[in-house]
């Protein structure tokens, strides 16, 4: 019986799955306390928080761009979403809507500042980085908000069954919305479209303004719900949440073959790319190594894959070329 259709060899995910289990197998092998029932409880709150924040930065990398302002937004939407409640008395419905608004504002005012002055989403996105982080701190005067509700905390810690996370059922959701948006709409389309070629998009009728701000709006959205579950993680809100976030947001877009220029993304690969950073974070752990070394294995990881990715784009461009030639020469 054929397990794996021949098709399913070609895909960027396959590679990455193939490495998911292998890592697995191996480190379960020299530790089997990487399969405990905790330690696997541990490394789904870590995929589950890790996703978001990969799937809010890949939707930019779609349109070839980048969010450095990601962890600024999902700071700023935690702060808030604690402080309404804790110093306001805002219901958790309310403040959890009040959060998304922000999330959703702030990915708007990238989008329309990117199109409207032409400047690089980088360039963009690093002003607003420090813009988004200063009102954080502007608001909780570097302090943390501790006066979370039980529901709250009960959320971010509590299982489904045996070492599953509550805390995951959201990614799940967001990862299949993601997929369906990137796979199966015409706004999903129309974004990898515009990655691939600004002009030709231009010419298929494809409007940029409203390309460029939808991306950055849903990744506003994205990076708010990541604020909101790492405060239901931590059970409280603290100025440094998104902190560390821009380096793993475009490490497993990356390692999933996301090409930085645009026009390339998997979700699949994409997901794969967070199990993938927090195998190995999760490793270190286990090894008893120092784990401020994940950044820099994270750093040569997005150096491989993006070297890959070159090359990949050096052949098809090469393969193009020789298709030209002896089309010309016919």
């Amino acid at each position: 019986m054929n397990f794996f259709p021949q098709e399913y060899f070609k895909k960027d995910w396959f590679g990455l799955l193939i490495v998911v289990l292998m890592s697995g197998v191996i480190i379960s092998f020299f530790k089997p306390a990487f399969l405990s029932s905790f330690n696997l409880y541990v490394l789904m709150l870590s995929v589950s928080l890790w996703l978001v924040v990969a799937m809010s930065q890949m939707i930019i990398i779609a349109i070839g761009q980048m969010n450095l302002s990601v962890g600024a937004i999902g700071g700023l939407v935690a702060i808030s979403f604690t402080g309404l409640m804790e110093v306001h008395g805002f219901s958790i419905p309310y403040a959890i809507l009040t959060g998304l608004l922000i999330g959703l504002f702030c990915g708007f005012i990238n989008g329309f500042l990117t199109v409207k002055t032409g400047i690089s989403a980088f360039i963009i996105t690093l002003a607003t980085l420090y813009i988004f982080k200063g009102m954080n701190l502007g608001i909780t005067e570097a302090q943390p908000f501790y006066q979370i509700p039980e529901s709250i905390k009960n959320f971010g810690n509590a299982k489904i069954i045996g070492p599953v996370p509550y805390l995951i059922i959201i990614p799940i959701i967001i990862t299949v919305m993601m997929w369906l948006l990137m796979n199966k709409t015409q706004s999903g389309r129309n974004m990898l479209a515009y990655g691939n070629s600004v002009q030709s998009s231009e010419l298929m009728g494809i409007s940029p303004t409203k390309v460029v701000i939808t991306a950055h709006v849903i990744s506003g959205f994205l990076a708010a719900i990541g604020g909101m579950l790492v405060v239901c993680r931590l059970q409280l809100g603290t100025p440094n949440i998104g902190d560390s976030w821009l380096l793993p947001s475009f490490a497993a877009p990356v390692i999933g073959g996301a090409v930085l220029a645009g026009g390339k993304v998997d979700v699949i690969a994409t997901t794969l790319g967070v199990i993938i950073v927090a195998i190995i974070s999760q490793a270190l752990v286990i090894f008893k190594i120092d784990p401020f070394f994940v950044q820099i294995l994270l750093g040569f990881m997005i150096l491989i894959a993006v070297f890959i990715n070159r090359y990949r784009e050096y052949k098809e461009e090469r393969r193009k070329k020789i298709f030209i030639y002896e089309a010309s020469h016919e």
